[in-house]
Formats: structure tokens, sequence, C-alpha cells
């Protein structure tokens, strides 16, 4: 697999379109880190570690709806493993007018648009969320 994070957010785009509760990708820093950013942000009711058969760690994401429908309309990788995408902190694009979110890359761990420009970081454009 060449882009993990990509495929994680597939995996989450698609579970939310099934209707499925609950998803589980394989476990990275990276994407419990992501997952923590859409708890906060209110896309996903939780994630948990888990195991899978073989007894590899698991990232185990509750998906949320809202009267059916799901919290979170698309999730998109903006930056790739063949072209990343670095953006200042004066540069970082706002999503559907402020209503979605970016996840940014920074020296100082991920974070959100809003806090990237509260704190004056710039990084890698990981995904918009809307």
């Amino acid at each position: 697999m060449t882009d993990p994070v990509s495929d994680f957010l597939t995996r989450l785009r698609n579970a939310s379109r099934a209707g499925q509760a609950q998803t589980s990708a394989p476990h990275s820093k990276l994407k419990e880190s992501i997952a923590a950013i859409l708890k906060n942000e209110g896309f996903i009711v939780d994630y948990t570690n888990g195991a899978d058969a073989q007894g590899h760690k698991t990232l185990v994401v509750t998906l949320k709806y809202v009267d059916s429908a799901p919290a979170f309309t698309n999730l998109s990788r903006i930056s790739t493993p063949g072209r990343r995408l670095y953006v200042g902190y004066t540069e970082i694009p706002r999503v559907l007018n402020g209503l979605g979110i970016s996840i940014l890359s920074t020296s100082k761990g991920l974070k959100t648009n809003a806090q990237a420009r509260r704190e004056k970081l710039g990084g890698e454009l990981v995904a918009n969320v809307w």
C-alpha cells in the first residue's frame, strides 16, 4: 500500500455511505491523530484500538449519523505521496467558506486549519473534511 492515510479516509467514506456503524483500519499514530481530530470536530462518535484475527493492531472508528445521514459529506486527501503540498499559515485554505476543516501536519503535530492559523503554524495539507 503506497498511501495508508488515503486508504483510511476511503474506508471512512465508504463505511459512512454504506450506513455502517463502525469501520476498522490498520493502526498507526497518524491515523489515530486524524481520528482524534475528527472526534473533536464532531465528525465521528469515537475511536478505539482493537486487534484483527491475526493479532495486528487496528483502529476501530464509530461513525456519526445525523437523521440517518453521515455527519461528514466528504473526506478528501490533498497532499499525496507523489505530490506533497505545503502551505504557510497565511496560505491555509478555507474549506466550504468555514463549514469544513483542513487537517495539517505541522511541526507540533496534526492541527486543524483554525488551530494552525491561531498558532501561526504552516505545514503539509493532509486532508479536507466537510
